[in-house]
């Protein structure tokens, strides 16, 4: 039980890793700098299975920064966010890690009520019709977020 415990937090740094990588190069093409807060607040997230609050998150940065304040992790959440590495969740004031930041793109998640995770998901379908929609009613859509609360497979499974 213990072995597999290790392996899962290997294969966890291994990913939390080849996820910072990918954040870094990124961040050069844009121009933009991956300061060592934005890096922690990052790695963090990558380590969460939901979402995850401001305030949990500035309590976890400290371990690594002591005096982060919060407007230490909102600065960092507002670069991350900015830069397309996670997503507020909206109607919980969380965040989760994006799970393909390469690219700008509409989002859609599944929130489960009961353990609170989030999985992404993009249907070019609800995109599109979303959009045509909107243009029906003379409306320019900047940014779309789509949250659907229920309950995940494993919780229903549970039950």
């Amino acid at each position: 039980m213990k072995q597999q415990s290790t392996q899962k937090q290997s294969t966890q740094k291994q990913k939390t890793e080849q996820l910072l990588l990918s954040a870094e190069v990124l961040c050069q093409r844009r121009g933009v700098r991956l300061t060592p807060t934005r890096r922690e607040v990052f790695s963090i997230l990558t380590e969460q299975d939901g979402a995850v609050g401001a305030y949990d998150l500035l309590e976890m940065l400290k371990t690594e920064v002591p005096n982060a304040k919060p407007p230490t992790i909102y600065r960092a959440l507002e670069f991350l966010q900015n830069q397309g590495f996670v997503h507020k969740v909206s109607s919980s004031n969380s965040y989760v890690l994006c799970s393909h930041f390469e690219k700008q793109h509409p989002v859609q998640m599944l929130i489960c009520g009961h353990c609170g995770n989030v999985q992404e998901i993009h249907s070019s379908g609800i995109h599109k019709e979303f959009l045509a929609q909107a243009e029906k009613e003379g409306f320019t859509v900047q940014q779309q977020t789509v949250e659907a609360v229920g309950i995940c497979a494993n919780c229903q499974q549970a039950d």
